[in-house]
């Protein structure tokens, strides 16, 4: 299985052993989030800024109004970091200080950027289309000139990135598995409920199978 090279920022100090550089576990995680944490600074000043993202093969691509600080600021080369983070469950120790969750997550630093060629940045778009809802993209209306000009897309390589992955039940103190408690895992996981119509929307417009048939890809 492929490995992304190790840097001293992607070198896990804390429970190595839950760590992965391998390409496909990142993508698989990558795959399944809708949101990402952004770190950026601007004049000494830290902002950690939430964003939806695509991966498309080893990019990240983020998006959003030209207006936008977040991305005027990381068109610009600075350093950023990148996160995102899965939940499966929460973990139910016997004690307080072992209770813990099972998840997911992924960290990757580096630089953006700008998605400037026509093709490029609708293909971009594309992607966070399908992203979130497989096929949506051949039902609607395409992003006008005017709107993709008033886009900023940008890209950021998965070269420098980690995985971090807690899975299994708790790890109690020896001493406290004799409790009267109980103690394991509550699995969490994401599922969609019965779709809401647009007000506006005539009767005579069916669900489309990308919606009845919705599950989140892993």
């Amino acid at each position: 299985m492929t490995q992304i090279q190790q840097t001293p920022r992607t070198t896990l100090k804390r429970l190595p052993k839950r760590g992965s550089h391998e390409r496909e576990t990142i993508n698989q995680i990558l795959d399944e989030g809708f949101i990402c944490h952004i770190g950026f600074v601007i004049d000494g000043q830290p902002f950690v800024i939430p964003t939806g993202y695509a991966r498309v093969d080893d990019q990240l691509i983020v998006h959003g109004s030209q207006a936008s600080r977040m991305l005027r600021a990381l068109k610009t080369g600075i350093d950023m970091c990148v996160t995102v983070t899965l939940i499966d469950g929460l973990v139910l120790a016997r004690s307080a200080f072992h209770h813990s969750m099972n998840y997911r997550s992924v960290v990757i630093f580096g630089r953006a950027t700008l998605i400037e060629n026509r093709e490029d940045k609708i293909a971009a778009l594309f992607a966070l289309s399908e992203h979130i809802i497989r096929d949506r993209w051949a039902d609607v209306r395409e992003p006008n000139e005017v709107e993709l000009q008033q886009t900023t897309v940008l890209s950021l390589t998965l070269a420098e990135a980690s995985a971090k992955i807690r899975t299994g039940p708790p790890l109690d103190d020896e001493e406290d598995y004799a409790m009267n408690v109980w103690a394991g895992v509550l699995p969490l996981r994401m599922t969609t409920d019965s779709p809401i119509a647009d007000p506006r929307l005539p009767d005579d417009i069916d669900l489309p199978p990308y919606i009845t048939d919705y599950t989140r890809h892993k």
